[in-house]
């Protein structure tokens, strides 16, 4: 039987081509709708799917280059190993990967740029990692960590293949967030909207001095006028004054 031939009676497969193997990451990632942790999750699992060395990864945030914030895993491993590098002061989200889009340790056991923090993944069963820059604002940094099992299991193709993998995650994230805070908007519009009716039905106000009522209430209590809204519709009270 020809390659052709084995090829179409379904006994070889195929490899996906890169270019195949990101539209349908992209497709995947897309499909959860606004839920940011459900993309960060969703993003973690495609990446060991798909960059070549990659046992397991982890999604951080960094603030003000000082607190790490683990957000997504694919297990208790890279959770332990973001969080670590918080509690040393040490490691590479919160050191080169501030300047520069990737970084890559071939061997975590002789790596001498954190020593402290690399004696520690290497404990831990590390042998190299991979990090890649998902977005820079301001002093926040999202960072996407690779994580292998044995020492050079990265290579200059997992490199490129994780760099156009970090856009398209990128892409998708902001995607998430955005579609998450229009979500967010629509809810407390419709919240404010449902106080406000609370508020014209109990003393006969117009839609306006309904509104201006909310506004009079966040003003003094020194609230926000979402919050006031949340607590009228789901309580019937509304706050004229601070708590003390």
């Amino acid at each position: 039987m020809t390659p052709e031939e084995q090829d179409r009676s379904g006994d070889h497969q195929v490899p996906e081509s890169l270019g195949d193997v990101m539209s349908r990451v992209a497709r995947e990632l897309q499909q959860e709708h606004g839920d940011v942790e459900a993309t960060l999750q969703g993003i973690t699992r495609a990446a060991v799917d798909t960059v070549p060395g990659a046992d397991e990864c982890g999604i951080s945030y960094v603030i003000a280059r000082q607190q790490v914030e683990p957000r997504a895993w694919t297990s208790d491993l890279p959770k332990t190993l973001d969080a670590l590098q918080g509690t040393l002061g040490q490691g590479p989200c919160l050191d080169a990967i501030w300047d520069d889009v990737v970084v890559r340790v071939p061997d975590v056991a002789t790596e001498d740029r954190w020593p402290e923090y690399s004696r520690q993944a290497a404990a831990l069963g590390v042998g190299s990692l991979l990090c890649f820059q998902l977005f820079v604002e301001g002093d926040h940094l999202g960072a996407l960590n690779l994580y292998a099992r044995r020492a050079g299991a990265f290579d200059a193709v997992s490199e490129d293949v994780g760099l156009l993998f970090a856009a398209h995650a990128a892409v998708a994230l902001a995607g998430a967030e955005h579609e998450s805070n229009l979500l967010a908007a629509i809810d407390h519009r419709d919240r404010i909207g449902q106080a406000k009716g609370i508020l014209m039905e109990r003393h006969k106000l117009t839609a306006v001095q309904a509104f201006d009522l909310l506004v009079r209430a966040s003003s003094l209590t020194n609230r926000k006028l979402r919050d006031i809204a949340e607590e009228l519709t789901s309580t019937g009270s509304l706050a004229t004054r601070e708590a003390g």
